[in-house]
């Protein structure tokens, strides 16, 4: 598992326009041209203020991720947090990605 790393390539999984939602979590997605799948974070200031608390969420996120997702899934995934959430909520967390991965195109 890979990140995305400079701005185009978030650029170009935003203009890809595929989007999947959960209640605290989008998945922005598109496909990519390796045979793995690449991961970016944005979470804002306005969610949380704290960086210690963003970097916990990204974390937290990008472990779900890999334990959930599949590494022969070809695609660039930029997960967007709207809802800050904290440890209290990490079992809702983690149904979310689940669901959102399956709705993932394989």
């Amino acid at each position: 598992m890979s990140k995305l790393c400079n701005s185009e390539d978030f650029t170009t999984v935003f203009n890809f326009r595929k989007r999947l939602s959960s209640p605290h979590i989008y998945f922005h997605y598109s496909p990519n041209s390796k045979s793995y799948p690449r991961l970016g974070f944005v979470i804002s200031t306005k969610i949380e203020k704290l960086s210690v608390r963003r970097n916990y969420m990204r974390r937290l996120l990008r472990e779900i991720l890999k334990q959930e997702l599949s590494l022969e899934t070809s695609l660039d995934i930029v997960v967007r947090v709207h809802k800050t959430f904290s440890k209290k909520n990490l079992n809702q967390i983690n149904i979310e990605i689940k669901n959102l991965i399956k709705g993932l195109p394989s």
